[in-house]
């Protein structure tokens, strides 16, 4: 490691080390904590304890057993949410007691004082996380009820380190971007709810027993973190943290900023869309780029995995499944599927992709769209398995309107990713949300301006021109 580079990072222990020490000093927050740490894990023991006498009673031992690793993930969650509120007063709470202006002023870097204290504000939630899981632990054995395997342990440690950096990362973020402890504090239900909804969603892979995809939520949570992190360091300003005294919601200046992003320098439609509507797509063409390729590649793995895993069904299945889908492909009802409908259901699609991706930084929207896509390579291959002529179909009954609604599928998953660079990308003198609004409008340009027109279009194909090609040549 290079000398100047270990310097900095010892700069960034000092911060941290400083930061440990307050907290250290504040029984209001040791107590507490030490009481959830011990407390939680014998109400979880009694709970397992419980599902095993359940379990032998009723001749269930699988739910038991998946219930053990869920109960550790629980205890390892619940400490991390009430050591939330050190990381919460991390840069607001100093403001208000008057004890940040030596350390802003100090010859430190941004990116140091920012990640000094994001290390200082996950040391306590993982200490106390890790506690109440050994304690938890302990419970496990005197009341000799099986441990989870090597490989669940691992899993659900993991996953509890992640999530705290996550939610510190979170924490800090709101942090620096708040003017009052009380705002934070109310900012924290941002974290906490989205936290919760992640661990119903874990817990559903744990009693599904699938390993690989709790990994690939590990994974998940890691890349979420880093990016959270990024956009910390990227829009963390000591000038603007000392120079907000009070938060105010003006619509007004939101929607100025709005408007002059959307509209941009154009006097007139065709003048926007020869010159902003142009440049969006300029500007946002990395992105659009590699969410092709991402949809070409899960299309692709969709396709193969139809390939390499329907053949092995039963030939049973196989004829009860092919009695749903008549030879030909035969036409849908157009009263179930009018040019409304599928417009609204398109149009529902990308702004789901576009909430999940803005909150997500954009990951749970490209998953979205993998998922749309892969769907589309699974359908072709799914009719090339049961004999019908995929080929056809693709070509009469996905191409027509194809055309249109994936150019426009792929528009608004790059909008998302292009958001998601951009937040993750220092802009100097320019706050948080200006720059998040100025990102969204540009989304809504691309919205307004291509992607609507396009969904219309595949709209009206899709009702009046698929099913005449499908019932003409898809026989």
């Amino acid at each position: 490691m290079p000398k100047r580079r270990q310097e900095a990072l010892q700069i960034v222990w000092l911060v941290a080390w400083r930061e440990l020490r307050d907290q250290l000093r504040d029984w209001r927050i040791i107590i507490p904590m030490f009481i959830l740490t011990v407390i939680l894990p014998f109400l979880a023991n009694a709970g397992a304890q419980a599902a095993m006498n359940f379990a032998s009673r009723y001749g269930t031992p699988l739910i038991a057993e998946r219930l053990v690793p869920f109960l550790l993930l629980v205890v390892g969650f619940f400490p991390i949410t009430v050591s939330l509120v050190i990381a919460l007063e991390a840069f607001v709470g100093e403001k208000e007691r008057g004890t940040i202006e030596p350390l802003l002023v100090s010859p430190l870097e941004d990116w140091q004082i920012y990640m000094g204290k994001l290390l200082a504000g996950t040391v306590a939630p993982l200490i106390t996380s890790y506690l109440g899981i050994a304690v938890y632990l302990l419970g496990l054995v005197f009341q000799g009820i099986p441990l989870p395997d090597p490989n669940r342990m691992a899993q659900t440690l993991t996953l509890t380190t992640v999530q705290a950096f996550l939610m510190v990362s979170g924490a800090i973020l709101i942090s620096t971007q708040s003017t009052s402890v009380r705002a934070a504090n109310l900012m924290s239900s941002f974290i906490i709810i989205p936290m919760a909804l992640l661990i119903q969603g874990e817990a559903v892979m744990l009693f599904w027993g699938n390993d690989q995809v709790l990994w690939l939520a590990v994974a998940g949570v890691a890349v979420l973190t880093v990016l959270l992190a990024r956009v910390g360091i990227a829009h963390f300003q000591r000038e603007a943290l000392l120079g907000r005294e009070i938060d105010v919601l003006n619509l007004r200046w939101v929607g100025q900023v709005f408007w002059r992003a959307f509209k941009g320098q154009a006097k007139s439609v065709g003048q926007w869309y020869r010159l902003e509507v142009r440049a969006a797509l300029r500007r946002q063409a990395p992105a659009i780029w590699v969410v092709t390729a991402i949809g070409l590649l899960s299309m692709a793995g969709g396709y193969a995995l139809i390939q390499a895993n329907l053949p092995s069904v039963s030939q049973d299945v196989m004829d009860e499944f092919s009695s749903i889908l008549p030879v030909g492909v035969d036409v849908p009802s157009l009263d179930q599927f009018s040019f409304f409908y599928i417009l609204g259901h398109n149009l529902r699609a990308v702004v789901v992709i576009f909430l999940l991706g803005l909150f997500s930084f954009g990951t749970l929207g490209a998953l979205l769209f993998v998922l749309n896509t892969a769907v589309v390579g699974g359908l072709v291959s799914l009719l090339d398995v049961m004999g019908l002529s995929a080929w056809k179909v693709a070509v009469f009954g996905i191409l027509p309107h194809g055309i249109f609604e994936l150019p426009a599928l792929v528009l608004s998953s790059a909008s998302v990713l292009y958001v998601a660079i951009i937040l993750v990308t220092p802009r100097s003198q320019r706050s948080l949300g200006e720059v998040s609004i100025e990102a969204i409008a540009e989304c809504a340009r691309l919205f307004v301006g291509v992607i609507c027109p396009l969904f219309i279009l595949a709209a009206a194909v899709e009702t009046w021109v698929t099913p005449v090609l499908l019932s003409t040549f898809g026989g």
